[in-house]
């Protein structure tokens, strides 16, 4: 499944495109596997994301603190709607175009520090620093007190079991940092993202708790540069290996903008969204699931399903994406897309200007990902250019 999620997907939509299964912690739950199926439900009401509509035993997620447990991802109408509006209001488009420039020029940096070796891990040099330094500049995080946050991230989303204390500790430095961080931008706002919300926060009457904002801001740094790093190595990692798609993009760079929906659509950054629980025995794809119990949408196999996109193994530079489902669907459609989006634009254009003979530097058949089931991506990718 790690190795090659498409090819269970594939056989899952043929044979049981609504199953229960054993997840990797030993829960079960129901995996839904075809477009149709998934993108109806993603719009359900009756798939809750609020973990309280859980049966007890059936499901173990991460054990969160108040302070960052109360995000939109645990969320249901009105407290995600009324949440949501705080943060369209402050992450408007202006503030997301502002950092046009900024990404180039982190950018272009990288690749300047990678250029001499000749080779590189390109999601350790390029993939994973950029976007982070993307998200501390719209959340305005001082140079100086930007942490390893991927360490933290995958410390969540790929834990260790043998060393459960490795979690812990990550929610325990990321709770210090935020509560540290509000508190300093509340003392002396500057214009970013994070001072426009605590300025929301205060000055509304429907306001936010102080438990609601910690976890908003956890939020944007945690959502906001992890599906980013795996959408730019997956992305180049499938221009690597079709040369002739390859050379189009490098004769026509203006065709990245509409390229990154089919990067998203073909190996995007996450293979099921976010756990729902119904509220109610509830019928999807002629199968009955029992209300309490664990349904993942398979995002990553809706956007395979031939169903939807003819020859949907195949990446294809001129396809029609319209309807892809790689960034959700619905009332919890990812608030940062355009962000994810013009990051990932001006990464991958940037770096096949700069490296015409990019190309893989190992095996492809040695290549790893990360021990994930809901986030897609590589550990890391050897390139030489």
């Amino acid at each position: 499944m790690l190795a090659d999620p498409y090819e269970v997907y594939a056989r899952l939509r043929e044979t049981a495109p609504v199953r229960r299964i054993t997840g990797p912690d030993g829960m079960p739950a129901w995996i839904v596997t075809r477009y149709d199926d998934v993108r109806q439900a993603l719009t359900d009401p009756r798939l809750s994301l609020d973990k309280r509509h859980a049966l007890p035993g059936n499901y173990k997620g991460f054990s969160l603190p108040p302070a960052l447990d109360a995000n939109l991802l645990n969320m249901d109408p009105p407290d995600h709607t009324r949440i949501r509006r705080f943060v369209v209001q402050a992450f408007t488009a202006r503030r997301t175009e502002k950092l046009r420039e900024p990404i180039r020029r982190t950018a272009g940096e990288l690749l300047d520090a990678m250029a001499p070796a000749g080779r590189a891990d390109l999601v350790a040099s390029y993939a994973a620093p950029l976007p982070i330094a993307v998200i501390c500049e719209l959340l305005g995080v001082p140079p100086d007190d930007r942490r390893d946050f991927r360490e933290w991230t995958d410390a969540l989303i790929t834990p260790d079991l043998a060393r459960p204390e490795g979690m812990k500790n990550a929610v325990r430095a990321m709770l210090g940092f935020f509560t540290g961080l509000i508190g300093h931008k509340r003392a002396e706002p500057a214009d970013d993202l994070l001072s426009a919300l605590i300025a929301a926060r205060d000055e509304s009457d429907d306001r936010l708790s102080e438990d609601e904002l910690v976890s908003l801001a956890f939020l944007i740094l945690f959502a906001g540069y992890e599906n980013v790093i795996q959408l730019i190595g997956t992305a180049t990692l499938a221009l690597l290996r079709d040369p002739a798609q390859l050379t189009a993009l490098r004769a026509e760079p203006a065709r990245t903008t509409a390229a990154v929906e089919e990067f998203l659509r073909h190996d995007g950054p996450a293979l099921t969204a976010l756990r729902r629980f119904p509220v109610e025995d509830l019928t999807i794809g002629g199968v009955t699931v029992p209300a309490g119990e664990t349904v993942l949408l398979s995002l990553g196999s809706a956007n395979r399903d031939p169903k939807r996109f003819p020859d949907a193994d195949r990446l294809d530079l001129d396809r029609d994406t319209a309807g892809h489902l790689a960034l959700g669907h619905g009332i919890h459609y990812c608030l940062g897309a355009p962000l994810a989006r013009l990051e990932t634009e001006i990464a991958l254009t940037a770096l096949l200007e700069r490296f015409p003979r990019l190309a893989l530097d190992v095996p492809d058949d040695t290549l790893r990902w990360r021990p994930s089931t809901r986030a897609r991506g590589l550990r890391e990718l050897p390139v030489r250019f």
